[in-house]
């Protein structure tokens, strides 16, 4: 195979723009293989302006297209909820899957996904799995990681992280009926915007020994879900943690502090400062006689070289993973970590109480025990929100220029 066909489900803001990417040539080795969506407004488009899909490869029913289209690979760009079964449907016709974030609305369903795609993979051991963490391509969080990794800079002591500039209007959430709902979208802010910071944050320093946050929904719109968060977070290492997230700050800020034993990393969008000790804090402070002493420090700014690529390079990534076994930038199955941080955060703010995660970095679902309490929570949110949607006269569906009026330091969100 030297080119892959992608099936694509959902024409909505993603699935459009991705769509869009890879019908002017911008994925290399790539093409439309078929378009499948339930609006009629939706098709329409497709059909005159991928002209290169044929009539027949244009589905309202996407086992329908599973099943009938010449395709390698599928892109998932529904609603949140439908995300496991069109990739669990996907995975058992054997079929490479690259899903939107996040994974899935609760982490059970996310597991599920794994385990499928384990299955399939089983069976087909060249199969590729998928995510659109398309932050993760921007080189100065890699830089970060890269130096974190490294043990560089010493033990982890502390992580602030203010990301407050994801502004929504009260416009953006009305322009959907399953926008900021609990049936709908399942969470606000921490599932549709800040997933990616909380992918980011687990990917840079690890996953926390356990978390405490607050929530607070409908704060700043008429909407159902939170759209504002505070994080507590504490680390195996003894380390801590603060993850401040909003849709309704302006303007807002991304700015990313980590206190290390040996020194300290700061990055708010700019340059990349740096400084390290001639050796860890405590070291120093234990062999000091001198009350008022302080370790050398060296200091470096920088521009890391390259740029964010976001969801063309997600793409780009996962046709090669496909094509020559590159490795992913965003496994489909880390999916998990930052759902379980997010799905942990909303618990514990609903149980005004402490949520731990399962221990070991390899930990395959690391929020398995407060799984069935946190669906059992939701499905609540859900029937005591039922009949009760906010706005709803002013709700309708609306196509939003998402390369326009992206903001969070990235391209496109939903």
């Amino acid at each position: 195979m030297n080119c892959v066909r992608m099936g694509i489900v959902g024409l909505g803001n993603m699935g459009t723009l991705t769509a869009n990417f890879i019908h002017a040539g911008d994925i290399e080795n790539c093409v439309i293989g078929a378009v499948c969506d339930i609006r009629e407004e939706r098709l329409l488009y497709a059909k005159t302006h991928y002209t290169e899909v044929s009539e027949a490869c244009i589905y309202t029913d996407y086992l329908e297209m599973l099943e009938k289209a010449p395709i390698d690979a599928v892109y998932i760009a529904v609603p949140h909820y439908l995300h496991p079964e069109v990739a669990i449907a996907a995975f058992a016709k054997g079929l490479h899957v690259i899903t939107e974030k996040p994974e899935a609305v609760y982490t059970e369903a996310a597991r599920r996904m794994n385990e499928a795609y384990d299955a399939a993979a089983a069976r087909r051991p060249e199969l590729r799995y998928a995510i659109m963490y398309n932050q993760r391509t921007n080189p100065y969080y890699q830089r970060i990681r890269e130096i974190s990794s490294s043990g560089r800079l010493g033990v982890l002591r502390r992580v602030i992280w203010n990301i407050t500039n994801w502004y929504r209007t009260q416009a953006y959430y009305d322009s959907s009926d399953w926008r900021a709902t609990w049936d709908g979208e399942g969470a606000g802010v921490l599932l549709n915007q800040s997933v990616h910071n909380l992918d980011l944050w687990q990917w840079m320093l690890g996953m926390p020994r356990r978390i405490r946050a607050f929530a607070y929904e409908g704060k700043y719109h008429d909407i159902q879900v939170e759209d504002d968060v505070t994080i507590y977070a504490e680390y195996a290492c003894g380390a801590t943690g603060v993850f401040m997230t909003s849709t309704g700050e302006y303007p807002g800020a991304n700015r990313l502090e980590i206190q290390y034993d040996a020194g300290k990393i700061i990055y708010d969008g700019g340059l990349l400062r740096i400084w390290s000790l001639s050796e860890s804090a405590r070291s120093f402070s234990d062999r000091t006689e001198q009350p008022f002493s302080a370790p050398e420090i060296s200091y470096e700014e920088s521009e890391v070289p390259g740029m964010e690529t976001a969801h063309r390079g997600i793409m780009t990534n996962f046709v090669n993973a496909i094509l020559r076994s590159e490795p992913l930038i965003a496994s489909g199955k880390e999916g998990i970590y930052a759902l379980s941080l997010c799905n942990a955060a909303l618990l514990s703010s609903w149980k005004d109480d402490w949520v731990s995660f399962a221990a070991g970095a390899d930990c395959t679902d690391p929020l398995l025990s407060y799984e069935k309490e946190y669906k059992a929570c939701l499905d609540r949110k859900i029937s005591d929100t039922a009949g009760k949607r906010r706005g709803s006269e002013k709700k309708r569906t609306v196509f939003l220029d998402l390369a326009e009026n992206a903001s969070g330091g990235s391209l496109g969100s939903r």
